[in-house]
């Protein structure tokens, strides 16, 4: 069974672009995959994080993992600061990659803003730490969105220019000129894009504006209902086909955020509402998104009180994850001349 790694950082607040967009398609690979999934709250605290948060939004962010479907029995859950090597073979692989590799990165770039110099250098060096915890678990594949492809590709190159520079030492360990895969890219089927719920050009996220933008996960009933009725909308009936959404970017929107949660087509969901208006269609999204959402919230809720629990997991998915990585990172050390 070939192996995955997913990551997602503790930052808090998960929505419901999370939760289509990547969580429940991990749900569904944990059934064809050896899944390993971490919250990589090393990668949170390259910007300030208060630990108070970090802590509490660790625990939540597992929480909400478990609740969607995530099985930490039959996967290795943990989070990343829990085993040491990653940042091990993070500083390995900053001596492996080469500084226009992480100019290149957009991601820095765009977090970074004008105000470059005051980064922090773990901002600038994350997407390393990011290929070591894809490598330290010889990940054959990685679920990601078109925002972190570039940083797949820098993954795909420090493991070939290791391969490359460590060669003559690799063989003499007793492994194939390959000590580390080259990670592919994995197709995970229909995932949504979310957009925010005020603006169909932008993208679902807890740092927009207006709360009314986005639908937690935590969300209650009569919460998710309000925001789905004050949603922007124009004045036209829904279309019978998807064509006719070309242009209604909120329009296109909500009806896929239907189709998503349903699991049907936008071309089922206008069949059944095409010709109607908004005043028919909020309610109806409403009541499926609320019959999707209530259940995980409330275990959620469940699993966040029951802190002793939570931590169990964690500590749990920690110890299988260290007896996966540390055999890999004994070799990482041989073949790179540390003694042991």
């Amino acid at each position: 069974m070939q192996r995955i790694f997913s990551g997602v950082q503790p930052t808090g607040n998960l929505h419901l672009g999370n939760y289509l967009g990547a969580i429940r398609n991990w749900v569904r690979l944990q059934n064809q995959y050896e899944c390993i999934f971490c919250m990589v709250d090393q990668h949170a605290i390259t910007v300030w994080q208060d630990p108070k948060d970090l802590l509490h939004n660790t625990r939540e962010v597992a929480a909400g993992m478990i609740a969607a479907g995530i099985d930490p029995d039959k996967n290795v859950l943990f989070n990343q600061s829990t085993v040491p090597a990653h940042a091990q073979l993070a500083w390995i692989f900053n001596c492996v990659a080469r500084m226009g590799w992480m100019e290149r990165m957009t991601q820095y770039k765009d977090k970074a803003g004008e105000n470059a110099e005051n980064a922090s250098l773990g901002l600038f060096a994350y997407p390393s730490l990011m290929a070591a915890d894809i490598l330290l678990y010889k990940s054959t594949a990685v679920p990601v969105g078109e925002d972190q492809r570039q940083h797949l590709e820098l993954t795909r190159d420090i493991a070939k220019k290791f391969n490359h520079d460590f060669k003559k030492q690799i063989k003499a360990n007793g492994h194939k000129s390959d000590f580390f895969p080259i990670t592919e890219t994995l197709a995970t089927g229909p995932a949504m894009r979310v957009k925010s719920l005020k603006d169909g050009s932008k993208k679902m996220s807890k740092s927009d504006a207006s709360d009314l933008s986005t639908i937690y996960m935590l969300d209650g009933a009569d919460l998710i209902a309000k925001k789905i009725k004050r949603a922007t909308t124009d004045a036209d009936a829904l279309p019978s086909e998807a064509a006719g959404l070309a242009g209604r970017a909120e329009a296109e929107n909500l009806v896929g955020i239907y189709a998503a949660l349903s699991n049907v087509s936008v071309d089922a969901v206008l069949g059944e509402f095409g010709g109607q208006g908004w005043g028919s269609f909020k309610p109806a999204l409403a009541e499926l998104a609320v019959s999707v959402l209530s259940p995980i919230a409330d275990e959620m809720q469940r699993l966040v009180a029951e802190r002793g629990e939570m931590d169990a997991i964690l500590r749990d998915g920690a110890a299988r994850a260290r007896a996966i990585a540390q055999p890999v990172m004994d070799d990482v050390r041989n073949i790179v001349g540390f003694v042991r």
